[in-house]
């Protein structure tokens, strides 16, 4: 039995534990904060990209392999833990059309529907929002998952079937002989015979000892919270790079912002007015809900926004899962099959030749 050891909790690290398990190995994780806490805690949990037709081939493959597996997935932690995900097929409204023949074609090409409304329709389906144009499309199949119940969820799953270590930061490495043996914390060495580095965004950080490191760095976002009722808002609702999320009970999420801040995760008024200001021009009742939270997270930017999977080069028993910046929550089950896939020896769900670490991007 393989003894794996996954760094960094969240989400992308969560899951490929999971994954790592069930595939029989031996799995200890260790995460330097709170499972589920950093960027998986923030996002807001569309399982989709943006404007899906601008993403990358290779995100576009995994983002609808998890698209494919999230029903069974949040079934199956529901029942095993008791805590539901709330996967919810809310469809997503996009409001921008100024790409619509591309946006038609991709849906074409990777057989996702879309469909072009008339502003009759449109507000039909939205009697709040307060834009009028003349048409819109709407993608009636994308889900939006609830983050920190599925970070939870998948905690729950595992916990008593991994060695959990939290609270615990890595600070080195242990390589010998150009193979991975481990890690070296306060506590003391952790021995694994492989390693799997999913630590979003402080992913550079940890293998700056190996020389190369894959280009991946903070990224800010921040998010607004207002306390709305159930049915104000029907759909996943994007507009000018803004979002908004209706949830199953009333609260509707407006974001986010793109900040590069380094590893500063404070929330700012600026931002806030601003996030204000998009919220009440697409959904003018807005104005009279009261604001319930405003918070902050760091997603880990990547080049083109393909995340690194797969072996280390050079270094026996290192492996990666790291960099998917706003996607690793579609891209989520997908990337820990991938890189459970290649650390076990299976056949791979995807050509893994895109997320390598030398792969162009």
């Amino acid at each position: 039995m393989n003894h794996v050891l996954v760094i960094g909790g969240g989400i992308i690290g969560l899951l490929t534990a999971r994954d790592l398990v069930q595939a029989g190995a031996k799995v200890t994780l260790v995460e330097m904060g709170e499972t589920g806490r950093e960027s998986s805690w923030a996002g807001g949990g569309i399982v989709s990209p943006l404007y899906p037709w601008r993403s990358p081939n290779a995100v576009t493959a995994l983002a609808r392999w998890s698209q494919q597996t999230y029903p069974g997935l949040a079934t199956e932690l529901h029942e095993e833990t008791g805590i539901d995900p709330e996967l919810t097929t809310s469809g997503m409204l996009i409001l921008d059309t100024e790409e619509q023949k591309e946006a038609l074609a991709w849906g074409e090409r990777h057989g996702v529907q879309i469909e072009v409304v008339g502003l009759a329709e449109l507000h039909a389906a939205e009697p709040g929002l307060g834009l009028r144009p003349d048409h819109a499309l709407v993608l009636p199949e994308i889900t939006q998952i609830r983050t920190p119940r599925l970070a939870k969820a998948v905690r729950r799953s595992v916990e008593k079937r991994i060695q959990l270590r939290e609270r615990e930061k890595v600070v080195e490495l242990l390589i010998e002989d150009d193979r991975a043996l481990g890690v070296r914390t306060p506590k003391g060495t952790i021995p694994a015979e492989q390693t799997v580095i999913c630590t979003g965004a402080w992913t550079a950080k940890l293998l700056e000892q190996l020389g190369t490191k894959p280009d991946i760095h903070p990224v800010r976002g921040q998010i607004i919270l207002f306390f709305g009722k159930p049915g104000q808002v029907n759909h996943i609702t994007l507009h000018r790079e803004r979002y908004i999320i209706p949830r199953r009970d009333g609260r509707v999420l407006l974001g986010s912002t793109l900040e590069e801040t380094g590893f500063t995760k404070a929330t700012t008024a600026e931002a806030k007015e601003e996030l204000y200001r998009a919220a009440v021009e697409m959904f003018p009742f807005l104005k009279r809900t009261p604001i319930e939270d405003h918070w902050a997270g760091l997603r880990p930017g990547s080049p083109s926004g393909i995340p690194y999977i797969g072996a280390y080069p050079g270094i026996q028993g290192l492996y990666f899962n790291a960099g998917h910046f706003r996607n690793g929550l579609v891209t989520g089950p997908a990337s820990a099959r991938l890189v459970a896939d290649l650390l076990l020896g299976r056949e791979p769900i995807v050509d893994p030749s895109p997320y390598t670490l030398n792969a162009e991007r």
